[in-house]
Formats: C-alpha cells, structure tokens, sequence
C-alpha cells in the first residue's frame, strides 16, 4: 500500500481536490475530522483540560472556537496540543491503512503534514499552493470569518515555498485546470503500484 499525504495551506482547495480522489476511488483519511473524534477519548479530554482549561471540553464535547483561541494566540500550547492528538491520529491512520489492501494507494489529507513531521512516515506527498490572496478571498467566502483571523491561522502554516521544497508532486490552484493535473498524479503512483 502507497501511503501519500495531501496537504496545503487553509484555502487552498485540498478538500476540493480530496474529494475528486474520493470520486477516483481512492481512500481518504481526514486527519482535520479524525482530530475531532480524539476529542471523544477520556484520556485526550483530560490531558486537553489540564493544558487549556476546562472551558476547552463542556459536556463531554470539545470547544473547537475556545480551543482554537487559546492555540491560535499561543504557539506552545499549539505545539502541546499536536503532542496530545496526533500520536492517537496516528495510530487510527496505520489502523486504518492496515484495512486497505485492495486498493493501489490512499491519500491522508494533513493541514500541517510538513510542519509535523509526518510527512516522514508516508512514501510521496502532494502539496496543493495557492496564492495568499486568492486563498483568503475563499476562506472568507467559506467561513464567514475575518481577513485578520485567516492571517492569524496562516501564521502557523509553513510558506508554499517551504512546502515544495519537500513536496513529491505540486498542484496549482490559482485558476488552473485541477483535473489533469490530479489524474497525472493518479495514473503515476497507479504504475508505480503494479
């Protein structure tokens, strides 16, 4: 099984483009909606109350707007945040990969998959760029939020210029054709599969 990872910084279509790998008939794990189910497990609730707070986890559900203004204003609690949920999303992921021998390769899509490290545990990566502008214009679209806000959040992203130094294979985001460019990534790790 080829393991790839997918990431690229907030508004740059990853999900988009996941979702055209789903249609392939690749496998996808979420990493962003996996992270929310850690959030379910007692011993990730405790050891997130105890470095953010108990506000961070109310009736047994995580507060994901107080946790991300604890995290997003704070990069040590960020760091000890990925220390507690991503040894679990880990494990979940070689789990869950460990159920896939059917397939030519899967695709775990990561927001921060070079900022972690992770990107050292799969065979290839796919980084999804963008530019800044363009991709602030579509995350104000999707979330409704401030310019002010994205910019805070993309502060704790590595550069596109940082990211495909590492990167295996790069899609361009910025009004290109997003199709082919995606379907030549498919059909090369196909053949490297057979």
């Amino acid at each position: 099984m080829i393991t790839v990872g997918l990431t690229g910084g907030i508004g740059s279509g990853k999900s988009y483009i996941s979702r055209v790998f789903e249609e392939l008939n690749i496998p996808l794990f979420k990493s962003d909606q996996q992270a929310k189910l850690a959030y379910q497990n007692p011993d990730i609730q405790r050891d997130v109350i105890n470095l953010l707070g108990s506000k961070s986890i109310v009736e047994g559900q995580a507060d994901t707007q107080y946790i991300a203004s604890k995290i997003f204003d704070d990069e040590n609690a960020l760091i000890h945040l990925n220390a507690i949920i991503h040894p679990w999303l880990e494990k979940r992921f070689l789990a869950w990969t460990d159920s896939l021998s059917d397939y030519p390769y899967c695709i775990k899509e990561a927001a921060i998959l070079f900022e972690t490290d992770l990107y050292k545990k799969l065979d290839f990566t796919i980084c999804v760029v963008a530019q800044e502008k363009l991709r602030i214009s579509r995350v104000i679209d999707r979330d409704h939020t401030s310019e002010e806000e994205i910019k805070k959040r993309m502060t704790h992203q590595w550069s596109d210029e940082k990211k495909l130094s590492l990167a295996d294979f790069v899609i361009q985001n910025n009004g290109e054709l997003l199709l082919p460019q995606i379907l030549a990534i498919h059909q090369h790790l196909i053949k490297l599969h057979k």
